[in-house]
């Protein structure tokens, strides 16, 4: 049984010791591709960062950002801020055409709340 144990822990130490090196291989290949890779804007027509800044609102109260005309949402995200702020939401518009962000705070009647949307044409 021990030269089972004695096997064992030297081909963990050699597959520890080799699985560092394919690592830092990766990671020197990825750092490589980055320069060749396009920004997300240049891929998609039309595309635009809509941002609503924070501001307060009634806890649970919806904000909401709508993209440009000729435009919908195809991503989106929101924020909540402040000392026990929470998220409850983040989603597109019943139309796709912007983002809702909802929140509230446990110590507050209102909470900030700030919203984003990826916009590009149709």
């Amino acid at each position: 049984m021990r030269g089972f144990k004695t096997l064992g822990a030297g081909a963990l130490a050699v597959a520890l010791v080799s699985g560092v090196g394919w690592a830092a291989h990766a990671s020197g290949s990825q750092a490589a591709a980055k320069p060749n890779a396009a920004p997300a804007a240049a891929s998609v027509a039309g595309y635009q960062l809509v941002k609503l800044p924070n501001s307060n609102v009634s806890n649970f109260e919806r904000r909401t950002v709508f993209c440009p005309p000729g435009k919908v949402a195809i991503g989106g995200g929101a924020e909540a801020q402040g000392e026990d702020a929470v998220l409850l939401g983040s989603f597109p518009t019943e139309d796709g055409e912007g983002w809702i962000g909802i929140g509230r705070n446990s110590l507050r009647d209102n909470v900030g709340i700030s919203v984003y949307a990826i916009c590009a044409y149709r």
